[in-house]
């Protein structure tokens, strides 16, 4: 990809909290260090915690562990910026971050998206063949307890932390299924996993579908494929599935959009400062059959920007309903403790200059998803992504 070098290395769009029961979903992260220069703490604020720390020294009842009262410091400073995509981790979640990586985690098989809102934990995606999958876990079970302890509004983090684990290890889930919310507990042995961010399949013989469920550093490779095999397999027009896709690794979903557009813009960033990135497509791959992309409201970032520049450039239609409206981009700061902290350190913007932040990406052809109680696998949306792409054959 043109100008994609040093473009925002180890940047994350991701919107959602959302991880894979072995680490962070945003992952293939170079990790920025913080620089030694820093401002200190004035010292009213370090007289405060000081004086905190005595009274629960001479009061506090329960057990203190020393190390996490102090990790409780630096996830509460952080937490004081009030953005929710900003978050310090600790050793153990840091380690996650460089597991993610390798492209295999030591896990369930499972992706979990958690409501910012609510607290609520989904899971949205089973990997097919995965411990998970083979406990029973499904697509869209809400997440109600690990090892008997419930989880609603506890940090997706740690919730994950809970999750993975050993290979040949188990833990106990319970979830709350349908619309009965029936309760299902269930016991997973963790394994080696990998990462399964890419399912494609042909439809009624010339049809593309892609589904991708996030940005990761493996996608690339997995979306080229889908495609290579998709045309030799006669497509004529393609269905790309971001619903419920948070969004990753912003490198990747550039790389991704170097195969689909033509020559120019794919998407530029504003720091703090005004200064300005670009990411940009050649002229070597573009994609140019009918082509519709499916969004809802949990698509965003990376998937917004997919989104935003198919729609600016008219190379396909956007189908579906709002998305997210996460138009804000993450970094990695690595703290040299074997910690680090991610922080918000610039705006985007798609190729005719739109923010999404807070608005998200309107589609072109706007429908809602309707469950179907006698056909559990029927997909309005889907259809009419269909029939959008079968109007202009």
């Amino acid at each position: 990809m043109k100008n994609k070098k040093g473009f925002l290395q180890g940047a994350l769009c991701g919107a959602l909290a959302m991880l894979l029961v072995a680490g962070l979903v945003s992952c293939g992260l170079k990790m920025k260090d913080s620089g030694s220069g820093k401002d200190a703490v004035d010292g009213s604020t370090q007289k405060k915690v000081s004086e905190l720390k005595e009274l629960i020294d001479q009061n506090y009842m329960g057990d203190v562990d020393e190390k996490q009262l102090e990790e409780g410091i630096y996830k509460g400073f952080i937490s004081g910026l009030d953005d929710p995509y900003s978050v310090y981790y600790d050793e153990e979640e840091t380690k996650s971050l460089y597991e993610t990586t390798e492209g295999e985690y030591q896990g369930i098989g499972a992706v979990l998206s958690q409501n910012m809102n609510t607290g609520i934990i989904t899971l949205v995606q089973i990997y097919d063949d995965s411990p998970a999958m083979k406990a029973g876990l499904k697509d869209n079970d809400i997440l109600y307890k690990v090892n008997g302890e419930e989880v609603t509004g506890v940090e997706l983090t740690e919730v994950v932390s809970h999750i993975k684990g050993e290979k040949g290890t188990t833990v106990e889930m319970t979830v709350l299924r349908g619309a009965d919310n029936e309760e299902v507990t269930v016991t997973a042995t963790r394994d080696t996993v990998e990462a399964q961010t890419v399912k494609y399949r042909m439809m009624d013989g010339q049809i593309g579908y892609v589904s991708v469920s996030e940005f990761d550093s493996v996608t690339y490779d997995q979306y080229q494929k889908a495609l290579k095999d998709l045309e030799g397999q006669g497509m004529k027009g393609l269905v790309v599935d971001l619903r419920n896709n948070p969004g990753g690794n912003l490198n990747t979903v550039c790389d991704m959009l170097d195969l689909m557009l033509p020559k120019g813009l794919i998407v530029y960033t504003e720091d703090k400062d005004g200064n300005r990135q670009e990411a940009s497509s050649d002229d070597e791959n573009q994609f140019t059959l009918p082509l519709a992309v499916l969004v809802n409201g949990n698509s965003a970032s990376a998937s917004e920007i997919y989104a935003g520049a198919i729609q600016d450039y008219g190379i396909g239609d956007i189908v579906g309903t709002q998305t997210y409206g996460k138009g804000v981009v993450q970094q990695i700061f690595d703290l040299k403790d074997d910690t680090c902290v991610k922080l918000t350190i610039a705006k985007y913007f798609t190729p005719k200059g739109r923010s999404i932040n807070g608005k998200g990406i309107t589609p072109d052809v706007e429908v809602e998803y309707e469950a179907d109680e006698n056909n559990p696998e029927a997909d309005n949306q889907l259809d009419k992504a269909v029939e959008t792409i079968k109007n202009k054959l």
